[in-house]
């Protein structure tokens, strides 16, 4: 395919992009004329195998492929309503796959949508891992704002430490702070909750924050006080885990957040020196 022609089919899709319920999308039967097919019937054919292949991979087909309706003008000012499907980049990507290889068009659009889908999946993934290391910030921040409150009321470092770790056991269902570790595979000498998957880490945040809180309103005093206290939080947390269907002790460890801090580092750096490139 020459350049030229890729020039144009590109700027052709980018054309016909349209936004649906404000999700990116592009009209089957308009895709259907960029990718070759002249007849609708040939074109749905494929579009159910895509559907097929959405379904497979657990995803809600609803989602990326609504059946719409569109006005087509028949000359002298006349119009039809005719079935569409809107079609989001995802539902596109699959069609691209399931269509004719050996239509140039086809070929073109399996690479477009291949590129711009693993550009979203890589931001949606950006995204998840800043959620995450802020959710380890925040933990941090709760943790120290408790370490302050409990230290006034007659609690050192290492009473702390006992304290954070039979909170640990109340959330994991009796493992306490190093036997999840173990269980984990975590270095000794690094904190459990670097490993722990977002959701682990706010539920062990929001614990943290009732004991500070509780701590506080019931003006409690003492190790012994307020290791109950934050033994019961824990104990509630996870009782809404379980009701969920979650077991936080079963779920798998995630990437060490320092190791998620540093590439998050090292890929802004990289963003903001293309950009600069850009600019000159």
């Amino acid at each position: 395919m020459k350049k030229e022609q890729i020039q144009e089919l590109f700027e052709q899709f980018e054309r016909i992009c349209y936004l649906y319920s404000d999700i990116e999308c592009w009209s089957a039967r308009e895709l259907q004329q960029l990718l070759g097919y002249s007849k609708w019937e040939n074109f749905v054919k494929v579009i159910e195998k895509a559907k097929a292949a959405c379904e497979s991979s657990g995803v809600e087909v609803f989602h990326h492929f609504p059946d719409i309706r569109k006005m087509i003008d028949l000359g002298k000012g006349a119009q039809r309503e005719i079935e569409d499907i809107a079609l989001t980049r995802y539902a596109c990507y699959l069609v691209a796959q399931n269509g004719d290889p050996g239509k140039s068009e086809i070929a073109f659009a399996q690479t477009y949508f291949a590129v711009q889908t693993r550009k979203q999946e890589i931001i949606e993934q950006r995204l998840l891992d800043i959620a995450r290391v802020s959710a380890r910030e925040k933990l941090s921040k709760s943790e120290k704002k408790l370490s302050g409150i409990i230290y006034e009321r007659g609690v050192d470092d290492n009473g702390f430490a006992i304290i954070r770790s039979k909170g640990d056991s109340a959330l994991f269902g009796g493992f306490n702070t190093n036997d999840m570790k173990r269980k984990l595979k975590v270095p000794a000498n690094r904190p459990l909750a670097d490993f722990l998957p977002i959701l682990t880490i706010k539920a062990k945040d929001f614990a943290t924050e009732l004991t500070s809180h509780n701590t506080i309103e019931k003006d409690l005093k003492g190790e012994n006080q307020i290791t109950t206290e934050h033994i019961e939080n824990n104990i509630s947390v996870r009782k809404i885990l379980l009701e969920r269907g979650v077991n936080p002790e079963t779920l798998p460890p995630s990437e060490d957040v320092k190791k998620l801090q540093r590439k998050l580092v090292s890929e802004e750096k990289k963003l903001l020196s293309e950009t600069k490139k850009n600019k000159k």
